[in-house]
């Protein structure tokens, strides 16, 4: 076993002293060590109870004849960081993550990895560092959280960001935003729409890392624990037959990972982590071949905020299992790969069964054609950018407008909020990528804006950073290259011409090459108001969206 390394043998008489200080015995010694990473905190609403879930996990680990243990994660919140500076922080703290997560493992020699994280950035992070050690290595998630209900109608927080939209517009009082901020988050869990956090935890199932469940069993339901101690369980199994993660995320999982994301209407951030993932595993994941999935793939499910379903109603409806069932079945999936259960993704699904043919719709009714998501390339996106194409009103999917261009997400919001936004305006936020921002903030706040104000069925968004999964509308973002790496989208100027067209993939303003070539010889780009920290480190080695903003190993 790795773990013998600090555990057997006369050299190692000091390594168990200090086991023995921190309570662990011969005998549980003498069986394989499983890290349980567990990233719990009080300030994350999708992460107060997973010592909970730890637990479980733990339990369930010796059951099955392991020692468990319990090892720290970060995470941040990123709807309390949400629209300041702090946002920067969100997905550089997916490298710090992996980083911790693969220092933890490595320096302590364990035999094998239960992930425990739940949101945003987390759950890409950890699933990186998995890959790189490679390790066996499984996920349990927290779990999403219950929606909320106002009026008798199901709410999440990416309504509250959009009703503080309807306040600044006037089209509700103030006593009615605290209402609604009272009832919109009433449990724990990560936010109860197919935001990033539930689009992530869901792909863990897709990609055959974690237990059929992991996706869309609710935080607050008993199940949730049964999963837990299933997946301790299972770790060891996963030990015992050397089953490794690089063994379960081939190509053909990860083909099979974008196709469920196409199918759910997963979060425009799985074009970000999908990538960084598969690069851990060895692999490359282009693009182009989201819209190669895509334009094959049906878009079978609308939950929020593409629609008014939630995460506790996938579940109820069968879950992940039932959406990929479905699509093994018509052959848009490979059935044959293997997974953590150590059988086939078909064996998995099998027995699945779709129990509201409105919450997953079947081929013969899909929503649309096509998938989720749309990668655009044109002369302002030469190597792409992203749109959660199954939330844009269909006015929108094909249309030109008017840039209205601004250098931060700060000055477009109070342009949004001062009413100086109008219909057929695209708003162009610039500098805000992997390096310009850095870190690519969200920007759940000016879409939300936007909608609360009742313009994102005629404004549209455009950005070289990132949206949030809780956005809707007509909002583009990983725009590449991005402006602070030369790209053209730091050369466009009030009142140019943009032509969308989501249907055939490209993005094109009405600007000529030698147009653009004259702007640059005059360009003059924003100083970054980084000093230093963490965050000027990850400004120098961050790639750009389209390779999954990793770190490079030089500069």
């Amino acid at each position: 076993m790795n773990s013998d390394k600090v555990t057997q043998g006369v050299d190692r008489a000091p390594h168990r002293s200090l086991f023995y200080a921190a309570g662990f015995t011969d005998e549980e010694l003498s069986k394989p060590l499983i890290g349980v990473v567990c990233a719990q905190s009080d300030i994350i609403p999708g992460h107060m109870h997973l010592s909970k879930l730890a637990e479980a996990v733990k339990a369930g680990i010796y059951a099955a004849g392991g020692t468990p243990v319990v090892v720290p994660a970060i995470g941040v919140c990123d709807g309390i960081i949400m629209g300041h500076k702090g946002m920067h922080y969100s997905l550089a703290s997916r490298e710090l993550i992996a980083d911790s997560v693969e220092t933890l493992a490595a320096a302590h020699c364990f035999d094998g990895l239960v992930l425990i994280p739940n949101c945003d950035k987390i759950v890409p992070g950890m699933l990186m560092a998995a890959l790189r050690l490679n390790l066996p290595a499984i996920v349990c998630s927290g779990g999403p959280m219950l929606a909320g209900c106002v009026d008798g109608k199901k709410t999440s927080l990416s309504q509250m960001f959009e009703a503080v939209g309807a306040y600044k517009a006037g089209l509700i009082d103030e006593a009615e935003l605290r209402r609604r901020e009272l009832a919109s988050c009433p449990t724990c869990g990560s936010c109860s729409g197919m935001f990033t956090a539930n689009s992530m935890n869901c792909l863990c199932e897709a990609l055959g890392l974690a237990l059929p469940g992991n996706g869309t069993v609710p935080a607050p339901y008993s199940n949730r624990l049964l999963l837990a101690k299933h997946t301790g369980g299972q770790i060891m199994e996963l030990v015992k037959r050397d089953i490794r993660p690089r063994d379960i995320v081939t190509m053909a999982a990860l083909r099979n990972a974008i196709t469920v994301d196409m199918a759910l209407g997963c979060s425009t951030n799985s074009a970000l982590h999908l990538p960084a993932i598969a690069h851990e595993a060895g692999l490359r994941l282009d693009l182009k071949l989201f819209n190669e999935i895509s334009e094959r793939t049906p878009n079978l499910c609308h939950l929020a905020p593409a629609g008014e379903h939630y995460m506790e109603e996938l579940e109820a409806a069968g879950g992940v299992s039932a959406v990929m069932k479905e699509l093994a079945d018509a052959g848009f999936l490979d059935d044959n790969v293997l997974t953590v259960t150590g059988k086939t993704l078909g064996e998995n699904v099998a027995h699945a069964e779709n129990r509201d043919p409105e919450i997953i719709r079947p081929l013969s009714n899909p929503y649309s054609a096509t998938g989720g998501l749309a990668f655009l390339f044109g002369n302002i996106a030469k190597n792409g950018c992203v749109v959660k194409r199954s939330a844009v009103a269909p006015e929108m999917r094909v249309h030109s407008c008017t840039a209205r261009v601004f250098n931060s997400e700060d000055e477009a919001v109070e342009a949004i909020y001062g009413g100086s936004i109008h219909a057929g305006d695209i708003v162009v936020i610039r500098y805000e990528g992997p390096k310009g921002g850095p870190g690519m903030r969200e920007m759940l706040v000016p879409t939300s804006a936007l909608a609360g104000m009742k313009l994102d069925r005629e404004v549209a968004l455009l950005t070289d950073g990132r949206f949030s999964g809780a956005s809707r509308g007509a909002s583009i973002g990983h725009v590449s290259p991005e402006a602070a790496a030369g790209g053209e989208i730091g050369l466009l100027e009030d009142g140019d011409v943009i032509d969308i067209d989501m249907d055939h993939y490209t993005i094109e303003a009405r600007v000529t090459e030698e147009e653009f070539a004259r702007r640059r010889n005059s360009q003059v780009m924003p100083e970054s108001w980084v000093r230093g920290g963490w965050l000027a480190r990850y400004q120098k080695l961050v790639s750009s969206a389209d390779e999954g903003a990793i770190l490079r190993d030089t500069l």
